[in-house]
């Protein structure tokens, strides 16, 4: 048991993944950006284990996940995430994504949409070809990449794009744990996965989605700024909307109080008793 309240193990198979868990019921599962891991989630664990069987975790590549030899597919992430899922013993699942980790429930939900109870779309798009022109995806992966390429570490990459990441509401605290996230890069990993969010177009219409959906965004969020989650407002059926007054694009780290109290809230009303 970690000090914070929560369980840290490995789902086996190839590659091994790394979760943290807390609490028992119905599971949620909080999936982080690409430049985080399962720590991001840290200030919601132990408030959503009240309620639920909340788990955090390491995508392939990250953290305390394994490395893995060849290529990445994108939805290599949802048939791990579909793993992890048969792991906890979850027939269905709240899917909670931070930006990739958004990307990736969406994802998961085009190929087992019967393994979904509800998406929560956090500061997040419907992919970078759809969001962005080519020369912002460019620039995206330009930034976090090249410096690693040229020889800096993670974590002397990590103070810059910590910084375009963050908005007013961030503290002193907020910025170093995501320097400190991005630090604990592992480099060939995060450029596969870089390279393929550039490429990959295989998202859902978000017109078809029929699952609950709440999308959350910072207000001061640069990246993947209010106006991409207003689209995606507009696109999905019933979907519910909450800004972030003054966060970034790591709402949930910035203002971890009124995201927990959001999110709790959409999850009691959308999980079915029993």
């Amino acid at each position: 048991m970690d000090d914070g309240g929560w369980r840290t193990s490995m789902v086996p198979g190839a590659p091994r993944l790394a979760i943290d868990e807390a609490g028992q019921g119905t599971a949620v599962v909080f999936l982080h950006g690409v430049g985080g891991n399962r720590t991001n989630w840290h200030d919601q664990l132990p408030v959503f284990a009240r309620h639920f069987h909340a788990v955090a975790w390491d995508a392939r590549g990250y953290g305390g996940s394994d490395d893995y030899s060849g290529p990445l597919s994108f939805p290599d992430f949802s048939h791990d995430l579909r793993r992890l899922l048969d792991h906890l013993g979850a027939a269905r699942a709240h899917l909670v994504g931070l930006s990739m980790g958004g990307m990736i429930a969406q994802d998961f939900y085009r190929h087992f949409p019967e393994r979904v109870l509800s998406l929560v779309l956090v500061d997040t798009n419907n992919g970078l070809r759809r969001s962005l022109s080519p020369e912002q995806i460019a620039n995206f992966v330009k930034l976090r990449r090249d410096p690693l390429l040229a020889g800096k570490t993670p974590r002397e990459m990590a103070p810059p794009v910590a910084r375009a990441l963050s908005g007013p509401k961030a503290t002193p605290e907020t910025i170093r744990r995501l320097e400190e996230s991005m630090a604990a890069l592992h480099t060939e990993s995060y450029v596969k996965t870089l390279e393929e969010m550039a490429r990959y177009d295989g998202f859902p219409d978000l017109a078809t989605v029929r699952v609950p959906t709440l999308v959350v965004v910072g207000e001061a969020d640069r990246l993947t700024p209010p106006r991409d989650s207003e689209a995606m407002i507009a696109a999905i059926p019933d979907a519910e909307y909450c800004l972030i007054q003054q966060a970034g694009h790591l709402s949930n780290i910035e203002d971890p109080d009124r995201f927990n109290s959001v999110v709790l809230e959409f999850l009691l009303r959308r999980t079915p008793e029993g």
